[in-house]
């Protein structure tokens, strides 16, 4: 498959449900995707990409930042409060706000440098034991202590499990976004992009139907 394709997906999806042509935001995910590969999808005149570790996205992105004009960098693996600071400096979003401690090193961090980028809170919809994310009964709290903290925050994200149908979790991650009053969605990837982007999806994240299959060896 192709960006032009997944491209192409996106917006009869869009389409079908009556939405905003580009309204959903497509995330290349390009974790640990040889550099050519990312080139090429920076040629085709794509800017958004998405990064699981602030370590491979520090010895990545700057140099495509020098010779790319407006690429945004999103980060969307767990982060550690330690490496909290450099996040912020390599990063326009972050989607994986996901318990009170990384939020107040946010908090402190950004009163320090004076800006802080976009943040999505991560919500464990399935509460799984294994699985990142503040759970769906201390969402509310959570996303209203951010808000105490002067923290930009956009959305929500949610990774569904494996085995369970994700619509389900997309339809009450946008319930949990509607009572807040947060306009952002953070969810859908390759496999089910598209049912995502029907409940409401801001952003989706795309790697492998992109970039074509990871290489971890």
């Amino acid at each position: 498959m192709s960006l032009a394709e997944i491209t192409a997906r996106i917006h009869k999806a869009e389409e079908q449900v009556g939405r905003l042509a580009g309204s959903t935001h497509l995330i290349a995910v390009s974790k640990v995707q040889p550099n050519e590969r990312v080139a090429d999808v920076l040629d085709q005149g794509h800017r958004l990409f998405g990064e699981n570790k602030v370590q491979e996205a520090a010895g990545k992105w700057p140099d495509f930042r020098n010779r790319y004009d407006n690429v945004n960098v999103h980060l969307i693996g767990p982060l550690q409060t330690n490496k909290a600071r450099q996040a912020m400096q390599l990063f326009e979003a972050i989607h994986s706000v996901d318990r009170p401690k990384l939020a107040n090193t946010l908090a402190r961090l950004a009163q320090e440098i004076g800006a802080c980028p976009d943040l999505f809170i991560q919500v464990n919809t399935g509460e799984e034991p294994q699985k990142a994310g503040i759970l769906p009964a201390d969402a509310d709290a959570f996303i209203s202590e951010c808000r105490d903290m002067d923290l930009p925050v956009q959305g929500l994200m949610c990774i569904p499990p494996v085995e369970e149908e994700p619509s389900l979790h997309f339809a009450f991650l946008a319930k949990i976004a509607e009572r807040n009053g947060l306009a952002g969605l953070s969810m859908g990837m390759s496999s089910d992009f598209e049912r995502a982007i029907a409940l409401g999806a801001t952003h989706v994240r795309v790697g492998s139907a992109i970039f074509g299959e990871r290489d971890y060896g």
